[in-house]
């Protein structure tokens, strides 16, 4: 990191952060050198891509393939009642660009597949999964924890919700050391179905933009090797201590899945029989 100041502009914009220790002139070049995926511009996307852009995070990419709906605006804060109709990435842009002149927002209209999936993550210097389906979060992982990307996992239910940190190098769990394979098709409904308190999203997306930032200023404690459980009817947080397990088909001692050309990601997200 060559140069460290800063303009006037966002010496003021970034004021808060400048004064704090932890923070200062070089952990704000940081953030504004860096760059950040973020799949799904939803619920866990809105709050994330609403302060990773605050932050001033230089590049920040978005991925999505849906449009906004009006059942949407109960949650998905980027987004406003104009926007239904739109393209998700294109709204999520728009709002970063009136937000924050120093973010250059890359939106990518499309859907996370294998033969995608590279495209899409190379060049990040971290992801974060803000995905409501479990082929899109199999996949991310995976190739992760291939390629060593450091990735931020979000998910929410109803009144509940869970994060945690991947930092894949090579002491790192990743989600298949959670859980190896996805629940089977059916068995756990979608937000449509059962509903989801509309806060609740905010805050998990929240708790995953902070983990993202502490990464990239290198400060802080993250949730690494650790799955945080939040409860917001009972206003409880717990976390749960996640090791790396040595049969986890992607990252173990012996793994199976070398590429992500060896799963199918539409069923329960296991290795391929061929």
């Amino acid at each position: 990191m060559s140069d460290l100041r800063l303009d006037a502009t966002q010496l003021d914009r970034y004021s808060r952060h400048v004064i704090m220790d932890e923070v200062g002139p070089e952990g704000q070049k940081r953030l504004l050198d860096a760059s950040v995926l973020v799949v799904g511009a939803g619920g866990l996307g809105s709050p994330a891509i609403q302060y990773l852009a605050a932050a001033g995070v230089g590049r920040l990419g978005v991925v999505d393939d849906d449009v906004v709906e009006r059942s949407n605006l109960q949650r998905q804060v980027v987004h406003g009642d104009e926007d239904v109709g739109r393209p998700k990435v294109d709204s999520a842009a728009d709002f970063v660009a009136r937000l924050n002149p120093d973010v250059d927002v890359e939106a990518r209209e499309t859907r996370l597949a294998p033969d995608t999936v590279a495209d899409l993550v190379d060049g990040y210097d971290v992801v974060l999964d803000a995905s409501d389906n479990f082929a899109t979060r199999y996949l991310l992982n995976d190739y992760c924890a291939l390629t060593g990307t450091p990735l931020s996992h979000g998910a929410i239910y109803r009144f509940e919700g869970q994060v945690t940190t991947f930092s894949n190098d090579e002491d790192s769990p990743c989600y298949r050391c959670i859980f190896p394979e996805a629940p089977e098709p059916g068995t756990v409904p979608d937000c449509a179905t059962t509903g989801v308190l509309g806060v609740l999203p905010g805050t998990v997306g929240c708790i995953q933009a902070t983990e993202v930032v502490k990464h990239l200023i290198g400060r802080g404690d993250l949730l690494e090797g650790r799955l945080l459980l939040y409860d917001a009817m009972g206003m409880t947080f717990e976390t749960v201590s996640v090791r790396p397990n040595p049969d986890c088909p992607v990252c173990g001692d012996d793994p199976a899945i070398e590429s992500v050309h060896d799963v199918e990601y539409e069923e329960t997200c296991s290795i391929s029989a061929d």
